[in-house]
Order: C-alpha cells, then sequence, then structure tokens
C-alpha cells in the first residue's frame, strides 16, 4: 500500500522495476562452524512518482532480494514530481546518515551517489542535485532519502494548506 493523502494503491497494480543497492554477507560462528546468510537492501519505483525500500535477509542470495523486494512493495510511498524535478530542496537524517535533495534544471541529471541515486531513479527523478552528509551506510542513507522524499510538498497542497495563491507560493 502506497501511504498518501490521496488514496492507497497495492503493489500488484503498478510495474515495478527494482534495483539492489547491496548485498552483505553476514557470519555466524557457532559451535558446529560458520554459518552464512545475507542480507539485500532493494530499491523498488515504477519511475513515474512512486518509490519503495525494502530489506531481506536469507540463507541464500536471490531468496535475501526476492524478501527485500516484498518488503520494499509493503512500504511505497508517493513522491512529487514536478517536469523531471523535485518542488523543493529538502533535508533529512536517518542515524549518522544526512541528505540533501535539490531541484535541478532539465537537462541537469542525476547528481547523487550511490545508494541516493537508486532511489531517486526508482522514484521517477530525472534532475536533481543531491549530497550525501555525513555516515555513507548504505541503509540509513537510503532511509533518509526516501524520508526526504516523503515529506516533500506539492505547491498546490502548499496553497490550499495557508489558503494563498500558488504565483504566491512560488515567488515567497
Amino acid at each position: 500500500m502506497i501511504k498518501s493523502n490521496d488514496h492507497k494503491i497495492k503493489a500488484g497494480d503498478l510495474e515495478l522495476k527494482e534495483k539492489v543497492v547491496s548485498i552483505n554477507r553476514v557470519v555466524k560462528t557457532t559451535k558446529g562452524g560458520r554459518a552464512f546468510s545475507f542480507s539485500a537492501l532493494v530499491v523498488v519505483g515504477n519511475g513515474a512518482g512512486i518509490v519503495g525500500q525494502g530489506l531481506g535477509k536469507a540463507k541464500e542470495v536471490q531468496e535475501a532480494i526476492t524478501k527485500g523486494i516484498e518488503d520494499a512493495k509493503k512500504n511505497l510511498i508517493k513522491v512529487p514530481i514536478m517536469h523531471g524535478t523535485i518542488p523543493h530542496d529538502q533535508f533529512s537524517k536517518e542515524g549518522a546518515a544526512k541528505v540533501f535533495i535539490k531541484p535541478a534544471a532539465h537537462g541537469t541529471g542525476v547528481i547523487a551517489g550511490g545508494s541516493m541515486r537508486a532511489v531517486l531513479e526508482s522514484a521517477g527523478v530525472t534532475d536533481v542535485l543531491a549530497k550525501s552528509l555525513g555516515s555513507a551506510n548504505p541503509h540509513n542513507v537510503v532511509k533518509a532519502t526516501v524520508k526526504a522524499l516523503a515529506t516533500l510538498r506539492e505547491p498546490i497542497a502548499v496553497s490550499k494548506a495557508r489558503s494563498i495563491s500558488l504565483k504566491r507560493v512560488f515567488n515567497g
């Protein structure tokens, strides 16, 4: 289900593309030797304003990725995209990871690091400037990016909430 103000959409209704951001091999030492397992951080999105992230853990890599995709489909959010970019600057934190995303002119492309790039491209953002500050831990960077995208507001919603004209929202 998509967390949005307007309505809820099930992941089954959408054609989502998945991107594996990171895979970790976890080793647990037991009495009988070493037990290996894998965790996969996955981002899914339809490239048109819907994105989600998930974590899957399993004994096999492919199983972990599949679980991550299922988890990501449960955590979908709607992102307001205007002319291929975001409506305004946004800063967000998750743990020690801090991210700053900023709208860019048409033709700029996605200027972002690995983990942030996966989230922004899955969401369908084509022109954006982004900077990851603090920790480079992919889990926290992805969570902070999704949090930043979730807190973006459309100009129409801002004008209604503040009871002012759209022209005034854009001109300040």
